[in-house]
C-alpha cells in the first residue's frame, strides 16, 4: 500500500502519438514521438510491438502517459515517459486513450 502523498508524486499526462516504429533487432519494442504539449516532443520506447505490428495505426492515439519517470535507456534510444496499458492474464490489451478533444498535456487527476 502506498499513501496518498506518494500517488500524487506520479504525474499522468494525455500525450498525443506523432509517430511510431519498430526499434530495428528488437521483437517488443515501439519507438514513440509523442507530443505532451511541450516544446518539443518526447520520445518513449515501449514493448508493445506485438499488440500493433503495423505500429502507424498509434498515430493520432490520445493516450495516457507516466511522464515524470527518470530517462531510461533502452537498445540505445533514451526513453522519457512511459504509455499507460492494461492486458489480463488471457492475452486481451488496450491503451488507456481518451477522446481526441481532450488536448495533448492535460493532467489527470
Amino acid at each position: 500500500m502506498i499513501n496518498i502523498e506518494d500517488f500524487a508524486k506520479v504525474e499522468i499526462k494525455i500525450g498525443a502519438i506523432l509517430s511510431a516504429e519498430k526499434v530495428e533487432n528488437a521483437d517488443k519494442l515501439l519507438r514513440l514521438v509523442v507530443d505532451f504539449g511541450e516544446e518539443a516532443p518526447r520520445q518513449i520506447v515501449s514493448g508493445i510491438s506485438a499488440y500493433y505490428p503495423e505500429p502507424e495505426m498509434l498515430v493520432g492515439k490520445k493516450c495516457a502517459f507516466c511522464t515524470n519517470l527518470e530517462p531510461r535507456t533502452i537498445r540505445g534510444l533514451e526513453s522519457n515517459g512511459m504509455i499507460m496499458a492494461v492486458s489480463t492474464e488471457d492475452g486481451k490489451f488496450s491503451l488507456l486513450e481518451v477522446g481526441q478533444d481532450i488536448p495533448p498535456g492535460t493532467k489527470i487527476k
